[in-house]
């Protein structure tokens, strides 16, 4: 007979092994509304102390992958590849790698979410676009993956429904930096949706859920690991997120330059990170080629403007208004603007992620509780970053901010993570490792 909620509590708390039937009646529970906040908030603690053997891991990713609805996507012709990252500040990477690997010949569905503290949500920035659907039924998203090559659609309440519930009460119990819990939230969604292999951005430093890179590898480990074993190809990447990724931060700033870097006039750091993933996305679709190999046909993809095609249609076929696409001013604008100036003269050093993603929420651009709305013109374009030389009182980056209240907190946030130094900083190395299923190698190979 299967234990009851405080006999599950009791012997994770005391380090032991949970069965399967024990995890199967936290997660039915959990999702049928039937355990109590306080006995699941005590489970997930005790998760978090003590931790979870491999066998519990694929246990509960596998169950709570059996509660709620697959998205099969077998009468979607040809490869389908997921991307997923575990987050970042100024992360455009789904709207840039998405469409150039469309325009290769390989789908690109993807289930995405909204902001989760200080970083930047997916269907958020999409929301920017006036008109966009970004909750799809399934025949829904078939259509759109199937028409445009790409498709982001948010998580609906029937695929791991436990999952909602769970992450909420992580949030509020500060168990949220738990790998176990971490990695089978992300991948029961994954597997859920049924693709063809899963590339995974997990990020590190300090804007990133792991600051740590021991810690982001064993995550990345963990998941490629459950992907694996549940059959799907899965490769990893362990990204930088010292400083925010390209140059704009927020909602509509996001959208554009993702746009202006499908028209070749992206960010550096963003395009390496676009092109590692993208190619080991092409890898596991089967297109062998080499990491130099790929970058020519992305690069192509772009000088052709197939990729920006591909976001096009795909803005459209979700309801969105795809003149965006060449006329920024139809995305919302702050109408206020300010520029954060460098306090002294000298090369920054370090710009602290964390802090950027605050102050990003001071200014309108996230949310600190789940009801609150977004201003989407808010955020910032940083005009020099960790590496660069600054004169005192030039401009670091131009703010936008509709809540004239809150500049003066902005700018001080702002000020608390840029660091500036009198020597010469070395630029962040973006790509770092790749995790495959034999382990860790760095990165380039």
């Amino acid at each position: 007979m299967t234990n009851g909620m405080y006999e599950i509590i009791s012997k994770k708390r005391d380090g032991l092994e949970l069965d399967r039937r024990d995890i199967a009646f936290v997660v039915s529970g959990c999702a049928r509304g039937e355990i109590p906040d306080y006995q699941v908030a005590a489970w997930l603690m005790a998760v978090y102390l003590r931790g979870l053997s491999d066998r519990e891991l694929a246990d509960l990713t596998e169950i709570m992958l059996a509660s709620g609805d697959r998205i099969p996507l077998d009468d979607v012709p040809g490869k389908k590849i997921d991307k997923h990252s575990t987050g970042g500040v100024g992360d455009t990477v789904s709207f840039v790698v998405a469409p150039l690997v469309a325009a290769c010949g390989v789908r690109v569905p993807m289930l995405s979410g909204r902001g989760l503290g200080h970083t930047g949500g997916t269907l958020d920035k999409l929301e920017a676009i006036p008109g966009m659907n970004v909750f799809l039924s399934p025949g829904e998203f078939r259509r759109v993956l199937a028409e445009t090559g790409m498709a982001i659609s948010g998580q609906t309440e029937a695929v791991v429904p436990a999952d909602k519930k769970l992450y909420a009460l992580r949030d509020a119990t500060a168990t949220v930096g738990s790998i176990p819990l971490i990695a089978s939230s992300i991948m029961s969604k994954k597997l859920a949706l049924g693709t063809d292999g899963i590339v995974l951005d997990v990020k590190t430093g300090s804007g990133a859920t792991m600051t740590d890179e021991e810690d982001s590898l064993r995550l990345c480990r963990t998941m490629v690991a459950l992907g694996e074993k549940a059959g799907r190809p899965t490769l990893g990447l362990i990204t930088s997120m010292d400083q925010p990724l390209g140059r704009a931060v927020g909602n509509s700033l996001e959208i554009i330059e993702s746009l202006e870097a499908l028209k070749g006039r992206g960010a550096e750091d963003l395009m390496e990170v676009a092109y590692a993933l993208g190619s080991c996305m092409l890898t596991l679709a089967g297109k062998r080629t080499s990491y130099e190999k790929a970058v020519e046909s992305f690069e192509e993809a772009i000088a052709s403007g197939r990729a920006l095609d591909v976001f096009r249609r795909f803005i459209a076929a979700q309801g969105g208004e795809a003149r965006v696409c060449e006329d920024y001013s139809l995305l919302p604008a702050s109408a206020e603007r300010t520029e954060f100036q460098a306090p002294a003269s000298g090369f920054i050093t370090a710009v602290d992620t964390l802090s950027v993603g605050l102050a990003a929420i001071d200014a309108g651009a996230g949310r600190r509780k789940k009801e609150d709305a977004i201003d989407y013109g808010s955020g910032f374009v940083f005009q020099a970053k960790v590496g660069d030389r600054v004169e005192k009182g030039q401009k670091i980056a131009a703010v936008h901010c509709d809540r004239p209240g809150q500049t003066a907190a902005v700018l001080e946030r702002l000020g608390e993570g840029v660091r500036i130094g009198p020597g010469p900083a070395a630029k962040p190395k973006m790509v770092l490792y790749l995790v495959d299923k034999d382990g860790a190698r760095p990165w380039p190979l």
